[in-house]
C-alpha cells in the first residue's frame, strides 16, 4: 500500500472528482453568486439597490461557507471566488460614486452597498489563502478596512468595529518586520487609528487610548505616520474640548495635546522633503493654539502668553501669524490686567487682513467688557480704523454694526449705542446703502438701530434711545411707500423726547407724523403732551378728538384713563371713564367689564374732594345697569361677582358715613339707600350674609332723613314719612329673622344687634309718632324690651324721648321707665342719679296724666322712692332729689285738708315727713313737719269720736268742720305761720328753684336742644380748656360761649356775659364748670341780674354724674367732649386699610371716649387699577342712642 492511499482524518484527502456531488455544489452556489454580482453590475445608478440583493448574497455566501474549507487542489475554485470578490467590489465603489451626484432616495441604499462591502470583503476571507496573488492577506485586510470606514461614517459602529477586528485578526499572524512596502506599513497605522476612533465613539476610551499607544510601534520611522497618529491625538483632545465638560476634561485634552505636540517633535526631526516640513509644522502650531486656547480657559494667562510667543518666534519671519493669535493674546493679557498690551494687540487686529470681522467684533466686545469706561477713547480709535475697512460692501458694515450694538445686554450698552450712531451716522457708511439693490440690507441696517433704541427705552435710557431713533431714520428711503415707516419713527421719537419732559421737541414730531400718517395714536400723544403740561382743559378735549377718529378703539379712553391718573390728573381720568361707559349700551363686546370701569370711576371721584355728587351719579348707574342686564351678568358669577357686588355697597357705605360726618344728610341718605339696594341684589341666590348691613343702612338712611329735617327746620312730608315706614319695616323683618336665627353668645355679635334693635325703635318710634300711630308705638317699646338686646339705657332713653316733645305718650314713657326702673334696681350697684331721674320723671307723668283722681297711684310711687331709699347711706342717694321728694310729697297734702280729707292729708304727710328722715340737710324741715303731724293728729284724735256720725260707718262732715275750725282758733300763730309759707314761701322758692338751680347734664342737653333761646356758657379756667374742650353744639346751630368766672370779679363776669347775650330776658343759660364748683353760684348771679333761667349742670364735666359720664351712653357723639392732642398730618395711606379701606379711629383717654359711625372697608384705587375687592367688616362700638351726626 502506497502511503497516499493511507487513509487518516488528519492528512489524507480525497482526491479532485470533477463528477463529485461537492463540486457540482461549489459549482453551483458559485453560479448563484457570480448572477448576483452581475445583477449589481448592471444595476442603474440612479435607482436604489433592492435589500433582497445583499440579503441572498449573504445567502449564497453562507452556504458556501459551510463547504469550506475548500481543497488545496481546487486553486481555480479560490480565484474564481476571489475574482467575483473584486468584481463586487468594483460595482459597489460605482455605486458609491454615482451616489454623490445624486441623492439617494431611500435611507437604507448606502447601507445597501456597505452590506455588498461586507458581503465582498467576506468573500474575499474565504479563500485568503490563494495562490498566484501577491498578498492576499494585506489586500482582504484592506478590503475589511474600507468597509469599516464605511459602517464608521454611517454611524453604525458596532459593524465597523466588526470589520476592524477581522481586519487586525488578518493581519496579526503576519510578521510586521518583513513588512517593507510603504502602503502596507500605513495600512497598518490606519487600520490601528481607524479602530481606535470607532472605539472613541463607542465611549470605550481605554481601548481607544490603548490603540493609540500601541500605533507608537507603527510608524515605521515616516513623518507622515507621526503627523497622521499626532492629528488621531489632536482630534480626540478636540472632542474633549467640545464636550466642556469639566476642569478634568481639559486636563485631559491639554495630555492629548502634548502627545500630539510631541509627536510633531519627532516627526520634524526625520523629515526629509520641505513639503512634509511644512505640513508637520502646521500641525505643531495648531496643536499649539489649542493648547493656548485650554490655558486660556484655565485661567492660565502666562502660559497663554509663552505659547504665543513661541508660535510667533517659531521660524523667524516666517513664524506663525494666524489670525487667533492677537485674539488669545489681547484676552490673556485683560486677564493678566495689563491693559496697555491688550490695546496693542488690538490695534494690531485692525491692520491684520487675515482677522475674520467676526472675530475682530469679538475681541472688541470682550476688551469693552474688561476695560470698560476707561476703554472708551481706545474703542473709538478703533472703530475709526474699522471704518476704513468697512467700504468693501454694506453687508459688511452691516455686520459690524450689528456686533457693535451686541444682543441687548444692559452692561456697556450706552457705550455701545453711542458707537454704533457715529458708525452708522457716517456719510460713507450711509452711502453704501443707497439703490434698490440693497433695500433689504437697509431695511436690516433699519431694524438694528430701531432695535438698539427700542432696548434703551425699555431701559428708560431716552436720549440714547432717542438718538438711535434718529439715526435710524436714516434707513428710511422718502418715498410714499415708506411714509408709514417715516410717522411711526416720529411718533417714536415724540415718546423719547415725553420721557425726557422736552415737550415742545415732542410736540413738534407728533405734528410731523400727524401729516404723513393721522390716526388715533398722534391724537393720543397729543393727549399724552397735554397731560405733562397740566392742560387738563386740553387734555379732555383730544379725549373727544379721540372718539372721533377713524381707527378708534375703546381701548384708547382706557389707556387714557390710566396715563391721567398716573398723572394724578383725576378729572381728566374720570371725563375719560365716562365716555368709555357710553360704548356699553351698544352691545357690543368690550375689553373690559362694565362693572370694573365703574368701580375704578367712583374710586377716581372718591380721591377727589366735593365729588360726593357725581359719585352718587355713577353709583346710581351701576344699581340701574345691574337691575337691567341682571346681577350675574353686571357683577359676574360666584366670588368674584360678590366681591364687586360689596365693593360697590361697602363704597355706598363709606360715602353715605362721609356725608353724614359733614352733616350732608341729603346725600347721606340718597348712599346709604344705595347700599341696602346693593346688598339686596341676589348673585348666585346668595343675599343672607348681607342682612345685618341691609338693616343697618336702612335703618341709618331713616336716621339721616331726620337728620335733615332738623336741619332744614322743615317737617318732612307725609309721603316721606310713609317711605320712611317702608324701610323701617323691611329693616324690622331682617332684623326679627337674624334675631332669631342667631344664637347671641358673642359680645361683638349682641352689641351688634342691640344697637340695631335700639337705632330700629327709635327711629320707628319717631315715623309712627308722626301719623299718631300710639299703639303701634306701644308695640314696638313692648316688643323691644322683651328681646335680649334691651338694655336699661335704651329704655331710660325711649321713655324720656316719649315723656318730652310735642308728640308726648303717658303710656310708652311710663311702660319703658317703669321696666328701665326695675332694671337698674335688680343690678348690684344701681345708678341712683338715673333712678332718681326715673322716679321723678314718672311721678309727673302719672301726676299729668291720670291727674288728681289717683292719688294712689303716684302716693305708690313716693312709697316706692321710700323703700329705695331705705338702707342707703348717706348721700348715695341724690340730695336734692331726696329734699324734692320730701317737700313735694309734704305739699301735695295742703288740697286734702283744706277739702277735709284728713286721711289722704295725713298719707301725704306722713309720706313727707318718713322722706325728709332719710335726706340730709332736712333736720329743720323735719322737726316743724313732726310737730304739725303731732298737733295735728292730736287735733283730730281728739275730736272725731266727739262728733261721731249719726250713723254707722259714716263720716260727719259737720263734726270735721267744727274740728278744723276749733283748731285753727286755738293755734292761730302756726296756721299763720303755714298760710305764709304756703302761699308766700313755697311759690316763691318754687319758681326760684324752678328757674335757677341744679340740673342733670341730660336734662341740660335737652334744653340746649329743645328750646332756641337756651345756650351753653361755660365758666371753666383757660388751662382747663386747654386739655378737655368744650361740647361741639354745631349740630344745633349753637356756639358754646367760653368765659372764666371768679368770686372776685363778679361785675367784670356780669359785664361779659351780657356783652355775649344782649337779650337777657328772652335767655336761658346753662352752665358748666369743672366740677359743681361756682356754676351755681354764677347761676344765681345771672338769675338775679335778668336773665330769664339760668341753671348749674350737676357734676360739671368730670363730675360722677357730670357731661364726661353720661356721654357714652346718653349723648350723640358730636357733643362729646374730646381731649385736644396735637394735630399729626397723616397719609392717605394711613387713613386707607390694606385694600384702600376707610378705617375707624378712636382717642381714649381718661373720662372721655370717642364714638365712631360703623364703617367699612372699602376698595381704593392702584396705579393698575385692579379688580379684587375687601370683604365687609361692620364696627359699631357707640352705646349712644343717637346716630352719628
Amino acid at each position: 500500500m502506497r502511503i497516499a492511499e493511507i487513509s487518516t482524518p488528519e492528512l489524507r484527502q480525497p482526491p479532485h472528482d470533477p463528477q463529485s456531488p461537492s463540486h457540482h455544489q461549489h459549482n453551483h452556489l458559485l453560479s448563484q453568486i457570480e448572477s448576483k454580482v452581475r445583477q449589481t453590475e448592471t444595476h442603474p445608478p440612479a435607482t436604489p439597490l433592492p435589500d433582497s440583493l445583499p440579503s441572498d448574497l449573504r445567502h449564497f455566501l453562507t452556504h458556501l461557507t459551510q463547504l469550506a474549507p475548500f481543497p488545496t487542489t481546487n486553486n481555480s475554485l479560490k480565484l474564481h471566488l476571489w475574482k467575483l470578490s473584486y468584481r463586487l467590489w468594483n460595482a459597489c465603489v460605482d455605486l458609491s460614486n454615482a451616489s454623490f451626484i445624486r441623492s439617494p432616495s431611500s435611507s437604507s441604499a448606502p447601507q445597501n452597498v456597505a452590506k455588498l462591502r461586507h458581503v465582498a470583503a467576506d468573500m474575499l476571507s474565504l479563500v485568503v489563502e490563494v495562490v498566484g496573488v501577491p498578498s492576499p492577506v494585506i489586500k482582504c485586510a484592506s478590503f475589511y478596512y474600507k468597509t469599516g470606514l464605511v459602517w464608521h461614517d454611517l454611524k453604525l459602529f458596532d459593524l465597523a468595529s466588526t470589520c476592524f477586528e477581522r481586519a487586525t485578526d488578518l493581519i496579526s499572524k503576519l510578521d510586521i518586520r518583513k513588512i517593507s512596502d510603504a502602503g502596507e506599513r500605513r495600512l497598518l497605522l490606519d487600520l490601528n487609528l481607524a479602530r481606535s476612533s470607532t472605539a472613541w465613539e463607542i465611549s470605550d476610551k481605554n481601548l481607544a487610548i490603548t490603540l493609540l499607544n500601541r500605533s507608537k510601534n507603527l510608524l515605521f520611522g515616516s513623518p507622515v505616520h507621526f503627523k497622521a497618529l499626532a492629528n488621531q491625538f489632536l482630534a480626540f483632545a478636540r472632542t474633549i474640548l467640545l464636550k466642556n465638560e469639566d476642569n478634568g476634561s481639559f486636563n485631559e485634552a491639554l495630555k492629548f495635546m502634548n502627545e500630539a505636540l510631541d509627536l510633531c517633535e519627532k516627526g520634524l526631526s526625520i523629515v526629509r522633503t520641505r513639503e512634509e516640513t511644512v505640513e508637520i509644522k502646521e500641525l505643531k502650531s495648531k496643536t499649539l493654539r489649542f493648547i493656548s486656547a485650554v490655558h486660556l480657559q484655565n485661567g492660565e494667562f502666562e502660559s497663554v502668553i509663552k505659547c504665543v510667543k513661541v508660535l510667533r518666534e517659531n521660524g523667524g519671519e516666517s513664524g506663525d501669524h494666524h489670525a487667533s493669535l492677537p485674539v488669545l493674546a489681547m484676552k490673556a493679557w485683560l486677564g493678566l490686567g495689563r491693559h496697555s498690551e491688550a490695546e496693542k494687540e488690538l490695534k494690531g487686529m485692525v491692520v491684520n487682513k487675515g482677522v475674520p470681522e467676526g472675530v475682530w467684533v469679538s475681541a472688541v466686545e470682550t476688551y469693552f467688557q474688561a476695560a470698560g469706561n476707561a476703554g472708551i477713547e481706545t474703542a473709538k480709535g478703533v472703530f475709526l480704523g474699522l471704518l476704513g475697512r468697512c467700504h468693501l460692501s454694506a453687508r459688511a458694515a452691516l455686520r459690524v454694526v450689528h456686533r457693535v450694538v451686541g444682543d441687548g445686554g444692559i452692561e456697556g450698552s450706552r457705550i455701545r449705542a453711542k458707537v454704533a450712531a457715529e458708525l452708522a451716522s457716517d456719510e460713507r457708511v450711509v452711502a453704501l446703502f443707497a439703490g434698490e439693490a440693497l433695500a433689504k440690507e437697509r431695511t436690516a441696517m433699519h431694524a438694528v438701530l430701531w432695535n438698539c433704541g427700542s432696548d434703551n427705552f425699555r431701559l428708560k435710557d431716552y436720549e440714547t434711545s432717542a438718538e438711535m431713533f434718529e439715526k435710524s431714520m436714516l434707513y428710511i428711503p422718502h418715498d410714499i411707500e415708506n411714509r408709514v415707516l417715516r410717522a411711526k419713527g416720529y411718533r417714536v421719537l415724540c415718546l423719547c423726547y415725553l420721557g425726557l419732559t422736552q415737550l415742545d421737541r415732542a410736540q413738534e414730531y407728533v405734528n410731523e407724523a400727524e401729516k404723513l400718517d393721522p390716526n388715533i395714536i398722534c391724537a393720543f400723544l397729543k393727549f399724552k403732551i397735554c397731560l405733562q403740561k397740566n392742560d387738563h382743559c386740553g387734555a379732555i378735549n383730544q379725549i373727544q378728538t379721540m372718539i372721533t377718529c377713524l381707527d378708534f378703539t375703546p381701548d384708547f379712553l382706557s389707556l387714557s384713563a390710566h396715563e391721567a391718573v398716573a398723572s394724578c390728573a383725576l378729572p381728566v381720568a374720570a371725563v375719560a371713564l365716562s365716555n368709555f361707559l357710553n360704548f356699553y349700551t351698544s352691545g357690543k363686546p368690550m375689553p373690559i367689564a362694565e362693572v370694573i370701569v365703574l368701580r375704578t370711576l367712583v374710586t377716581i371721584l372718591s380721591q377727589d374732594l366735593g365729588k360726593e355728587a357725581e359719585a352718587l351719579k355713577f353709583l346710581k348707574k351701576a344699581q340701574n345697569r345691574a337691575s337691567e342686564i341682571g346681577a350675574d351678568c353686571f357683577f359676574g358669577k360666584g366670588e368674584v361677582g360678590r366681591r364687586e357686588q360689596n365693593w360697590f355697597a361697602v363704597t355706598a357705605w363709606n360715602f353715605g358715613t362721609k356725608c353724614g360726618k359733614e352733616k350732608n344728610y341729603e346725600l347721606c341718605a340718597e348712599f346709604l339707600r344705595l347700599v341696602s339696594g346693593f346688598y339686596g341684589v341676589t348673585v348666585d341666590g346668595q343675599v343672607e350674609e348681607n342682612n345685618v348691613m341691609i338693616c343697618r343702612s336702612l335703618i341709618l338712611t331713616v336716621s339721616s332723613m331726620i337728620a335733615l329735617e332738623n336741619q332744614k327746620m322743615t317737617p318732612l312730608p307725609e309721603a316721606e314719612v310713609k317711605h320712611a315706614i317702608e324701610l323701617l319695616e323691611r329693616a324690622g323683618k331682617i332684623l326679627t329673622s337674624h334675631s332669631m336665627g342667631t344664637q347671641l353668645t358673642d359680645d361683638k355679635v349682641t352689641t351688634i344687634e342691640a344697637d340695631l334693635f335700639f337705632m330700629y325703635v327709635l327711629s320707628a318710634y319717631d315715623m309712627h309718632g308722626r301719623l299718631n300711630n300710639l299703639e303701634t308705638q306701644q308695640h314696638l317699646v313692648k316688643s323691644f324690651a322683651g328681646t335680649k338686646a334691651c338694655s336699661p339705657q335704651y329704655l331710660l332713653q325711649i321713655g324720656l324721648n316719649a315723656s318730652e316733645g310735642p308728640r308726648f305718650n303717658a303710656e310708652v314713657a311710663a311702660f319703658a321707665l317703669s321696666e328701665c326702673l326695675s332694671s337698674f334696681l335688680s343690678t348690684p350697684s344701681p345708678d341712683y342719679q338715673d333712678i332718681a331721674l326715673i322716679v321723678r320723671r314718672l311721678i309727673a307723668i302719672a301726676s299729668i296724666y291720670k291727674g288728681n283722681t289717683d292719688d294712689d297711684a303716684v302716693l305708690s310711687m313716693y312709697k316706692q322712692a321710700y323703700r329705695i331709699m331705705v338702707g342707703l347711706k348717706e348721700g348715695e342717694y341724690p340730695t336734692e332729689e331726696g329734699k324734692w321728694l320730701a317737700m313735694t310729697a309734704w305739699n301735695r297734702a295742703a288740697l286734702p285738708v283744706r277739702m277735709g280729707q284728713i286721711d289722704v292729708a295725713k298719707k301725704w304727710m306722713n309720706a313727707g315727713l318718713e322722706l325728709a328722715r332719710k335726706v340730709i340737710g332736712m333736720e329743720t324741715y323735719q322737726a316743724c313737719m313732726e310737730d304739725y303731724v303731732t298737733e295735728f293728729e292730736k287735733k283730730f284724735h281728739t275730736q272725731i269720736p266727739v262728733f261721731p256720725s249719726s250713723e254707722p260707718g259714716k263720716v260727719s262732715l259737720e263734726a270735721i268742720l267744727v274740728s278744723i275750725d276749733e283748731f285753727f282758733n286755738k293755734n292761730p300763730f302756726f296756721v299763720a305761720g303755714c298760710t305764709f309759707i304756703w302761699l308766700v314761701v313755697v311759690p316763691l322758692t318754687k319758681k326760684y328753684l324752678s328757674k335757677c338751680k341744679f340740673i342733670a347734664a341730660i336734662d341740660a342737653f335737652r334744653k340746649l336742644r329743645d328750646d332756641p333761646n337756651a345756650q351753653l356758657l361755660d365758666i371753666r379756667e383757660k388751662k382747663t380748656l386747654a386739655s378737655l374742650g368744650s361740647p361741639n353744639l354745631n349740630f344745633l346751630n349753637k356756639d358754646t360761649v367760653q368765659l372764666q368766672f371768679t368770686a372776685d370779679d363778679e361785675e367784670g363776669f356780669e359785664k361779659k356775659v351780657l356783652e355775649k347775650f344782649p337779650n337777657p330776658a328772652n335767655t336761658v343759660l346753662c352752665l358748666l364748670d369743672n366740677f359743681d364748683g361756682n356754676s351755681l353760684k354764677a347761676a344765681e348771679l345771672l338769675y338775679q341780674n335778668g336773665f330769664k333761667e339760668a341753671y348749674a349742670i350737676r357734676g360739671g364735666v368730670r363730675g360722677k354724674k357730670g357731661w364726661l359720664a353720661i356721654q357714652d351712653t346718653l349723648l350723640p357723639p358730636s357733643v362729646h367732649i374730646k381731649p385736644k392732642k396735637k394735630k399729626k398730618k397723616v397719609k392717605l395711606s394711613q387713613k386707607l386699610g390694606e385694600n384702600g379701606a376707610a378705617t375707624q379711629v378712636e382717642d381714649k383717654k381718661e373720662g372721655s371716649s370717642s364714638i365712631s359711625t360703623p364703617v367699612v372697608e372699602s376698595q381704593t384705587m392702584n396705579e393698575e387699577l385692579t379688580e379684587s375687592v375687601p370683604r365687609t367688616k361692620v364696627g359699631f362700638q357707640s352705646s349712644s342712642p343717637y346716630p352719628n351726626v
